[in-house]
């Protein structure tokens, strides 16, 4: 049996226009991270933020200050998180990334032994000089973990229940996560898809790496919706509202 836990590690405050084009004011987001427990191994589908978010956010995000307000509890830490299940960091087989903006992989240093699988195309950029102008900062990816660069889809445990899909857009190789349990389909969109509303009315964020790619990555989405599937949208606060908490399962 699979089964999926979804964390809640930390919140952040920031432009609402920056996830909503042309909307304004400001809105406090979830910064989620999933658990999935499968038979062959356990993984992680994002990890959050870095634990010096804890007690200096400012010195952390460095020149993306200005833009982040970091709402982030020692009990929000993934650590923490994964206590609540009565695991530790060293339980973890694989961390899958969806992309690595820093509410991402940030936590990946807390899970120095897991390997890492991501998008070819992501760590591609990422390596280059392109990667830390458009956020992909060496800080938070480049730590030393055995780094599996899949060029696409990928069947996580070869049994098409943990699937990485591209869902390029918003980064140059963002994936997310097809999750398929007790006869249902959960898709965690990562941010292809950071709102209900970004996915029903095609409302792409102010600045995106790829908008045609983007607006894809939103139909391929919105395909596995009208077969049944549930979204987990990346950072919908209204939507998260009511998503089960760990330890309960969803």
């Amino acid at each position: 049996m699979i089964k999926v836990y979804a964390m809640t590690c930390g919140w952040m405050t920031m432009s609402l226009t920056s996830l909503l084009r042309h909307e304004s004011g400001m809105i406090k987001i979830p910064v989620p991270c999933y658990l999935i427990v499968h038979p062959k191994g356990k993984v992680l589908f994002d990890t959050g933020l870095h634990s010096d978010m804890i007690s200096s956010p400012c010195e952390r995000l460095g020149v993306l200050a200005p833009f982040f307000e970091i709402h982030y509890e020692e009990s929000e830490d993934l650590a923490a998180r994964l206590a609540q299940l009565d695991l530790s960091v060293d339980d973890i087989d694989f961390v899958i990334n969806s992309h690595l903006h820093f509410d991402h992989c940030g936590g990946n240093a807390a899970i120095p032994n897991s390997p890492v699988i991501l998008q070819k195309a992501e760590l591609e950029v990422a390596r280059s000089e392109v990667g830390e102008q458009i956020g992909l900062f060496k800080q938070d990816w480049d730590l030393g973990h055995d780094l599996i660069a899949v060029d696409g889809e990928h069947d996580v445990f070869g049994d098409k229940t943990v699937v990485c899909i591209p869902t390029h857009g918003h980064t140059p190789g963002h994936q997310s996560l097809v999750i398929r349990l007790d006869g249902r389909e959960i898709v965690l969109a990562g941010d292809a898809c950071y709102f209900k509303r970004t996915l029903d009315e095609l409302h792409l964020p102010k600045s995106v790496f790829d908008e045609k790619k983007s607006l894809n990555s939103l139909e391929v989405l919105a395909e596995f919706q009208r077969r049944g599937a549930t979204i987990y949208y990346g950072h919908d606060p209204a939507f998260w509202e009511n998503v089960p908490q760990a330890p309960v399962a969803l």
